[in-house]
């Protein structure tokens, strides 16, 4: 008898990686396809919609040969959150760009939106604050853009949906989408699990064009059209990828939290029901599957990315960009990435990217040490307003490809204060959906999984408190700086 396969499809913001993994939890194979992101405007970050199908496609034959197909069992799907394209319903064809997650061509868009008093009520039902990089200011400039007076939405002829939804599309069947992604969308009563019909009327969204909300567990439609995979593979289970990660680092319990790490940052912890939480940090559905299970969640707007900007100034690849910085000392030098403002805990819009400190004798290592830092600094700030709220801090895991350097992971838990513990996969999107088709399909029992989680590497505080304390607070200064109004209006 044939060993039973699960596959997990990640589709991530600058590629789509899939795992195959068997019975045991063993990984047989991945693949990996590279998906490109355009700049047409400044502040602007557009995906073509049919490139991210195809990376999928692509992704998916290089992880599975035609001998395994047919062993494969189910599938996962995990996936870059937040960002939205609207499509035909009755053809299947994009009718816009996708509009990444980090794009910000909506800003003066949230500012118009209305009162203080409207501002809350959005907090208060979606559990967001009102930012550009949530789905909903997108959602509305796209049906401005193709649909002003909304006739085509209202009836349903088009459909406007994140990228969990868009793909599902391919398979066929009604518009669906997860129930953590939605609840990204802000659109979403996020105590509720169901599309609100006040956010629905002050994002101007007719409910018509939304899909339905789902369970992370389902009912999906069956996998079509990713050769060598014959049409009909159970899709068993979807997430939106930062609460896949947290899924497959085992994080079960409230106080648990992770830091994934990509080109931004997810800060994610799961909070017991009714938790207070500080007001830096957002509530969000981690996952539905008997019920809604609620995380606290910082959002990191620029991790990865600022490490390639730099290597980019300082014309080396990444890696060398690490190099450079191991064992450096930043001399003083703080690195804010204020590309386009900055997210949890400050959601500052109007924060500019900032370098300090620096002198004639600043050299490209210290540098290159205050941008790796400045990840470390970042995450810090949202685990701090995490445990600010009502929730007791528990195990703190980190994944994602940049963990993979051990001096980042050094710097994070000197700068955090605390253990921090990283899995020996850095793919735990694509792990996390694994593991919760194989539990829908009764390949696995929890038990199971508990007993085969992956071994830890943990990375202990080796700062003094006193000089973690002085290295918290030079950044605090410099971000107190990138943060800086100017009281004179501009000349005339």
């Amino acid at each position: 008898m044939a060993t039973p396969l699960v596959l997990g499809i990640d589709q991530g913001t600058s590629s789509t990686k899939c795992l195959l993994v068997d019975g045991s939890g063993t990984i047989v194979s991945q693949g990996q396809a590279a998906l490109a992101e355009t700049h047409p405007q400044p502040g602007w970050v557009e995906q073509d919609a049919e490139a991210v199908w195809a990376s999928v496609q692509e992704a998916v034959r290089a992880c599975v040969s035609p001998d395994q197909a047919g062993d494969i069992v189910a599938a996962g799907l995990s996936t870059q959150r937040e960002s939205v394209v609207a499509w035909d319903r009755a053809t299947g064809q994009p009718l816009s760009k996708v509009l990444s997650w980090q794009d910000r061509r909506t800003v003066a868009l949230a500012a118009s939106i209305g009162s203080p008093a409207v501002l809350d009520r959005v907090r208060v039902i979606s559990g967001l604050p009102l930012d550009p990089m949530f789905s909903a200011l997108k959602a509305r400039w796209i049906l401005d853009s193709i649909d002003q007076d909304r006739t085509r939405a209202k009836a349903g002829a088009i459909c406007i949906g994140t990228i969990d939804s868009w793909l599902m599309s391919r398979f066929g069947g009604e518009a669906l989408v997860e129930a953590g992604n939605a609840s990204r969308s802000q659109l979403l009563d996020v105590d509720r699990g169901t599309w609100s019909d006040e956010l629905l009327e002050i994002f101007d969204i007719p409910a018509a064009a939304l899909p339905r909300v789902v369970p992370s567990n389902g009912p999906f439609p069956a996998l079509r059209g990713l050769a060598p995979l014959p049409d009909g593979v159970p899709l068993a289970a979807v997430m939106a990828d930062s609460h896949a990660a947290l899924f497959g680092h085992g994080a079960k319990r409230p106080g648990d939290v992770k830091a994934t790490q990509g080109t931004g940052s997810s800060v994610m912890g799961l909070v017991t029901s009714g938790a207070t939480l500080d007001p830096g940090v957002c509530k969000t559905i981690a996952w539905s599957l008997d019920g809604i299970v609620h995380a606290a969640e910082g959002n990191i707007r620029a991790a990865g990315a600022t490490l390639r900007w730099v290597a980019g100034l300082l014309n080396l690849s990444v890696d060398d960009l690490m190099a450079l910085a191991e064992g450096a000392d930043s001399q003083g030098v703080s690195l804010v990435p204020g590309f386009n403002g900055l997210g949890a805990p400050w959601w500052d819009d109007q924060a500019v990217g900032l370098l300090t400190n620096f002198t004639l004798g600043t050299s490209r290592a210290a540098v290159a040490r205050a941008a790796l830092d400045s990840i470390a600094h970042q995450i810090a700030d949202v685990i701090d307003a995490i445990h600010r709220g009502s929730t007791p801090l528990g195990r703190l895991f980190v994944d994602g490809g940049p963990t993979r350097n051990d001096d980042l992971m050094q710097a994070e838990a000197d700068l955090i204060g605390r253990p921090i513990l990283r899995g020996s996969t850095a793919e735990l999107s694509a792990l996390g959906v694994i593991q919760l088709a194989g539990l829908e399909i009764g390949l696995w029992t929890e038990a199971q999984l508990a007993d085969r989680q992956p071994r830890l590497d943990m990375f202990e505080p080796r700062l003094s408190e006193a000089t973690r304390r002085g290295a918290r607070e030079r950044w605090r200064r410099a971000v107190e700086r990138s943060r800086f109004r100017d009281p004179m209006p501009d000349a005339a």
